[in-house]
């Protein structure tokens, strides 16, 4: 009885779905023009609009099948593993998943990974699911790519959403649609389920830099599905990914600032460049020697906190523009709009180009930068946050104010304005402990005593 009843209620859905379907349908083609042109126009216009209310209509009947069929006829299959999340650990107790690549996918993406000077291919790898609004990142990258063949956009889909797959197939032969083959479920437990999406993003980060660095690209760019780019973050990247096979202390070259809201960044400085100890992401390069280390223990979830751990980060450092090359547009997302409102939204997106390429980056080497700007550091003036904020200090120029313990770093950072917590010990933008900010028209750098011994994980 109970299982017709499940078949009945199944059916309706399917039914409600169709007419919903129908009726959007419906209501869109009633949009005529006078000629073909326009006709055209106005459907680009509504293209995306379309896509998201019939997304919609997929979804609620999505979400209420896979109910019915956990609720009413799973109930004999056998029982949830016991998952431990840990940020910084891999669960050995997870079902395990294989990453899977295709012959017809790995075929799709460009071969070709050198120019005919020289000089690397580096693909752009977006990763995308089903927002819609994956459209905006991608017309930005379009817009501001220099050259096609070195600059390939490849955009692997996770999630296996027919309207966002249709948004990126749009832009036809401008770039290169991969499709994450696994599309499982992920059994967790009922209390962990609202982290679910987390486990579908590893594995779906896993799967499409597997697929990508298996043709044999020496670099691959990572960008998400909800950024923005500014006019030079093509030339950023292409100037600084030299720094990563000198420098083995370099593991990353990434285009955020986290603590890079207009009001904390020195906006007459766009080519300013930073030594990192924090893992910022959000945009950012990697080799393939870096994931061909990563990948074998690549970690179930959490991805990006497992990364910082210092297991894996081996004090090994990335670099970190004074003015962000990207900015996020996704407040709606797997973390909910996790810091969204407070900071994300704030953040600045570089406006000037910067010919990087034109620039002499070898300060940024370790050498160089710790013989430079560690000891200028420790010989500015001395200052306390009171005397900043009420511009009493007499002298122009940079400054130091000084932390000692993490409850006090914390309450100076909340009082700037700047992001208060820690990953693995960790401050955001921090090198040697030391963040770096801009802040009443002059530099400041917030940093432990001289005699630091090193971050504490229990900070975090």
């Amino acid at each position: 009885m109970r299982t017709r009843k499940v078949q009945i209620l199944v059916i309706g859905v399917l039914i409600l779905w169709t007419f919903v379907t129908y009726y959007i349908l419906l209501h869109n083609s009633s949009v005529q023009s006078d000629t073909k042109q326009k006709e055209q126009q106005q459907l680009k216009q509504l293209f995306p609009k379309a896509l998201l209310e019939q997304s919609k209509s997929l979804k609620i009947s999505d979400t209420l099948v896979s109910f019915l069929k956990l609720r009413y006829m799973n109930q004999e299959t056998s029982t949830t593993p016991k998952i431990t999340i840990v940020a910084a650990e891999i669960s050995n107790e997870l079902q395990e998943q294989q990453l899977k690549t295709t012959a017809t996918t790995s075929a799709q993406i460009p071969t070709k990974t050198y120019l005919a000077n020289g000089e690397p291919v580096i693909p752009i790898l977006v990763f995308a699911c089903n927002r819609i609004s994956v459209v905006k990142c991608l017309e930005n990258l379009v817009q501001y790519r220099p050259s096609v063949e070195q600059f390939p956009i490849i955009v692997s889909q996770d999630c296996g959403d027919e309207l966002t797959k249709q948004a990126i197939q749009s832009f036809g032969n401008q770039l290169t649609l991969i499709e994450q083959p696994d599309q499982s479920d992920i059994m967790v437990l009922p209390k962990e389920k609202k982290f679910k999406g987390y486990y579908k993003i590893a594995r779906h980060y896993g799967w499409a830099l597997n697929t990508t660095f298996h043709v044999g690209f020496e670099y691959v760019v990572i960008v998400e599905d909800d950024l923005n780019v500014a006019p030079d973050f093509f030339e950023y990247f292409l100037a600084t990914h030299k720094l990563l096979k000198q420098d083995k202390s370099l593991w990353c070259v990434s285009a955020w600032n986290d603590n890079g809201k207009a009001n904390v960044v020195d906006i007459g400085s766009p080519e300013l460049l930073y030594r990192t100890d924090f893992f910022p992401g959000l945009g950012w390069m990697l080799t393939k020697d870096l994931w061909s280390e990563l990948s074998v223990k690549w970690p179930k979830s959490f991805w990006d906190d497992w990364i910082r751990h210092p297991e894996q980060r081996k004090d090994r450092v990335c670099i970190r523009p004074e003015i962000s090359r990207t900015r996020t547009f996704g407040k709606i997302g797997v973390s909910n709009g996790l810091f969204f409102d407070k900071y994300l939204k704030h953040i600045k997106l570089s406006e000037h180009f910067v010919h990087f390429t034109k620039m002499n980056l070898s300060y940024l080497l370790k050498d160089n930068y710790d013989n430079t700007f560690l000891k200028q550091v420790y010989v500015l003036p001395l200052v306390t946050f009171d005397e900043l904020r009420r511009n009493l200090i007499a002298k122009e120029g940079p400054v130091r104010i000084q932390y000692n313990n993490r409850d006090q770093y914390k309450r100076i950072t909340r009082m700037l304005g700047l992001m208060d917590d820690f990953r693995s010990g960790v401050p955001r933008t921090a090198y040697h402990g030391i963040v770096s900010f801009y802040y009443n028209k002059r530099r400041v750098h917030l940093a432990p005593s001289a005699n630091w011994k090193g971050y504490d994980l229990s900070w975090s």
